[in-house]
C-alpha cells in the first residue's frame, strides 16, 4: 500500500483569496498513479509551512508527498529551499525530467522552475509548478516510476529486464503456479 499526501502551495488560495485548483488535481492523478490512500489537499503559505508539513509528513509515514506551487522565481517562492531543509538525499533525475517534459510540452517557461525532489527518511518528495497543467505534466512524468520508487526506497531489488524476460517465456511459475504472462494461477500436483 502507498500512502501519498497532497500539499498546495500558495499564499493567496492559503487566505482564501482564491480557490485551490491544482491540489485537487494532483489528488486525483495521484491515485491513478498507483497511490493507495491520498490525502489532502493541504493548503498552506509558502515559507515555514512547507518545512513543518513536510517533516509532518515523513514523521506520519507518508511514502510519498508531493506540494503543488511555490518554484517559481518570485521572491515569495521558496518551496524548493525549505523542501531541502527536509531532504537526506536529492534525485536530480526527477527534477530535471519534470522541467524538460513540461517544455516537451510546448510551456517554455518550465524550465524556469526551481523544484526539486528527493528521499526524506523513507518518504519521496517531490515538488510540481503550482498550475493544474503543470500538475498534469508532472504527473505524466512520476506516474511511471512512482510506484517503483516508493519500492526502491523500501529496499526493494531492481528487476531486470531479462530475468522478466526469462520468467515470462517459462510460462507457470514453479514455486505459486502462477503464468507470469497472464497472473493466472494454475494448479499445481
Amino acid at each position: 500500500m502507498i500512502r501519498a499526501l497532497a500539499i498546495t502551495v500558495s499564499n493567496r488560495a492559503a487566505a482564501g483569496i482564491y480557490e485551490d485548483r491544482s491540489g485537487p488535481v494532483l489528488v486525483e492523478l495521484l491515485r491513478t498513479a498507483g497511490c493507495d490512500v491520498v490525502d489532502g489537499p493541504l493548503v498552506i503559505p509558502d515559507g515555514d509551512a512547507v518545512e513543518q508539513v513536510l517533516r509532518d509528513s515523513v514523521t506520519a509515514g507518508y511514502d510519498v508527498a508531493v506540494t503543488t506551487g511555490g518554484t517559481g522565481l518570485t521572491p515569495g517562492d521558496m518551496t524548493p529551499e525549505m523542501t531541502r531543509r527536509v531532504l537526506d538525499r536529492e534525485i536530480p533525475g526527477i527534477a530535471e525530467s519534470l522541467r524538460a517534459a513540461g517544455a516537451a510540452a510546448g510551456v517554455p517557461s518550465a524550465i524556469l522552475s526551481r523544484g526539486v525532489a528527493g528521499i526524506a527518511t523513507r518518504t519521496l518528495i517531490v515538488n510540481l509548478p503550482g498550475s493544474s497543467g503543470g500538475v498534469r505534466d508532472g504527473m505524466n512524468v512520476l506516474r511511471p516510476i512512482i510506484v517503483h520508487a516508493v519500492d526502491q526506497i523500501r529496499g526493494g531489488d531492481h528487476v531486470r529486464a531479462d530475468a522478466v524476460a526469462q520468467a515470462q517465456s517459462a510460462g507457470p511459475s514453479p514455486e505459486t503456479g502462477a503464468d507470469t504472462d497472464t497472473g493466472e494461477t494454475a494448479e499445481i500436483p
